[in-house]
C-alpha cells in the first residue's frame, strides 16, 4: 500500500476491530496514525492502539504537555479512516461540529475522507441518519456499505461496521482505481417495472435489480456522481454516497430516467422495462369467474429510443439486450435503432446468466463497430468491464 492513513476511532462497541484494522493496515505497509474519541477509550485502549500501529495514540485536542496539531495532521495523511463512525460522530460531522480533536482534524483535512458506519438497526434506519449520510456523501466523503448480522444490542439488522478485511480492500481499491469519471454525472435503471392489472396483480419479471446495482457501485467508484433508479426490487440499496429512486411501473421508470439524462453524462439502462401495460386497471380486484378473463395491453414508452433521439453528442447511452434468440442480431439492431452509443448483450441461454444470478456472461457492442466478448464472471467483474468500455471508448 505504502500510504500514509489516519484512523479515527469513535464511541462504538465496534472499536474493538480497530485492533485488527490496524494491524492490516500495517502488515498492508501503511503508516498509521490513530486519533481516538474520548468515548472511544472505553471501548479499547491507547496502549493496544499504539503498540499496533507504532505511533503516539491521540486524544485530546491538548494536554499539559502538548497540543496536538490538527491542521498538520489533517495534511499529513493520504486518506483519513474514521472506522468505526457512531451515529453521534456522524450527525456531529454532517453538521460541522467541532467539539474534539477528530472532529477538528475532520473538519481541517485535505486528503480523502472513508467512513465505516456502525451503529443498531434502528439508528441506521432513522430519516435524520440517512439524511446525515446524504450530506456526508455530498461534502465528498466516501461511505463504506454497513454489513447485516448480529449487532450488540442482541438484534440481527443492518448497521454492522464492515469487516477489516472488507474496509483494507476497500481502501486500497480506492488508491488503485482510477478516478477516471470524477466530475461526470451518471445514472443507471436497473430491476423490473410492475405493471398492475388490480390493486392485487400485476404482470412482471424476474428482474433482480443486481447487475445495474454493481454497474452504479461501479460508476460511483469510478469518481461518477451517480443516481440508481430502481425498479421494485427485493435488494437492499447501499448508503454509501450512490443517490436513489424507487419506482414502481414502466412509465414512473420513463419519467424517471427522462429526468435524469437530461442533467447527465452518462446513461445505462440496465432495468428490464415491461414492453406492454394494461389499457385499464381494475379498481377493484378481479374475481376468478367460470369464463376466461382476457386483458388488452398497450405498448409502453421506449424508454432508450426516447433517450437516443434526444442524446447529445456529449452524452454516452448504453443499453441492454437480454434475448432467448438471434441474440447477436437483436442486439445489434436495437444498437443502431434506439441510437445508442453501446449495448450490452446477454442470453437466457448461457448458463449462469439472465436474471437472479450473481454471474453473467455478456457481448459489448459499440457503435462504431467494436465488439467486446466476456466469459462467464461475476456481475461485479462485469460491471468493471462495462465501465472500462465505457472509459476507454468515451473518455480516455
Amino acid at each position: 500500500m505504502g500510504k500514509k492513513i489516519l484512523l479515527g476511532i469513535t464511541g462504538s462497541i465496534a472499536a474493538y476491530k480497530s485492533a485488527f484494522l490496524v494491524r492490516l493496515l500495517v502488515k498492508a505497509g501503511a503508516e498509521v496514525k490513530v486519533i481516538m474519541t474520548p468515548s472511544s477509550t472505553d471501548f479499547i485502549s491507547k496502549l493496544t492502539l499504539s503498540t499496533l500501529s507504532k505511533n503516539k495514540v491521540l486524544v485530546d485536542l491538548f494536554d499539559e504537555e502538548s497540543w496536538a496539531n490538527h491542521v498538520m495532521l489533517g495534511r499529513w495523511a493520504d486518506l483519513m479512516l474514521i472506522a468505526p463512525l457512531s451515529c453521534n460522530t456522524l450527525s456531529k460531522m454532517a453538521h460541522g461540529q467541532c467539539d474534539n480533536l477528530l472532529l477538528a482534524v475532520y473538519l481541517s483535512a485535505t486528503c480523502p475522507v472513508v467512513v465505516a458506519p456502525a451503529m443498531d438497526e434502528d439508528m441506521w434506519h432513522h430519516p435524520s441518519t440517512n439524511e446525515n449520510i446524504r450530506k456526508l456523501t455530498e461534502f465528498g466523503n466516501r461511505i463504506i456499505p454497513v454489513d447485516t448480522g448480529e449487532l450488540a444490542s442482541g438484534l440481527v439488522g443492518d448497521g454492522r461496521m464492515a469487516e477489516p478485511e472488507a474496509i483494507v480492500r476497500f481502501i486500497e481499491d480506492s488508491f488503485n482505481v482510477s478516478q477516471s469519471l470524477s466530475g461526470k454525472k451518471a445514472f443507471v435503471s436497473a430491476g423490473p417495472t410492475y405493471e398492475p392489472l388490480d390493486p392485487v396483480r400485476f404482470i412482471g419479471n424476474h428482474s433482480s435489480g443486481k447487475m445495474g446495482l454493481a454497474i452504479a457501485e461501479e460508476l460511483y467508484a469510478r469518481g461518477a456522481d451517480v443516481t440508481l433508479i430502481m425498479g421494485p426490487s427485493s435488494i437492499n440499496l447501499p448508503a454509501n454516497g450512490i443517490k436513489s429512486v424507487r419506482v414502481n411501473t414502466a412509465e414512473e421508470m420513463y419519467n424517471a430516467c427522462t429526468k435524469q439524462f437530461d442533467k447527465s453524462d452518462i446513461g445505462v439502462m440496465a432495468a428490464a422495462v415491461a414492453d406492454y401495460t394494461p389499457v385499464e386497471v381494475a379498481a377493484n380486484k378481479i374475481k376468478k369467474t367460470s369464463g376466461e378473463l382476457v386483458i388488452e395491453l398497450k405498448k409502453t414508452k421506449d424508454i432508450l429510443k426516447g433517450l437516443g433521439e434526444k442524446k447529445s453528442s456529449e452524452q454516452v447511452l448504453v443499453g441492454f439486450a437480454l434475448e432467448t434468440n438471434n441474440e447477436r442480431e437483436y442486439a445489434q439492431e436495437k444498437l443502431k435503432n434506439k441510437k445508442a452509443d453501446m449495448v450490452v448483450m446477454n442470453s437466457l441461454n448461457d448458463k449462469g446468466a439472465g436474471f437472479g444470478t450473481d454471474t453473467n456472461k455478456i457481448t459489448i457492442f459499440d457503435k462504431s463497430g467494436k465488439e467486446f466478448n466476456y466469459d462467464l464472471m461475476s456481475k461485479k467483474e462485469a460491471a468493471k468491464n462495462i465501465v472500462d468500455t465505457i472509459i476507454q471508448l468515451y473518455y480516455a
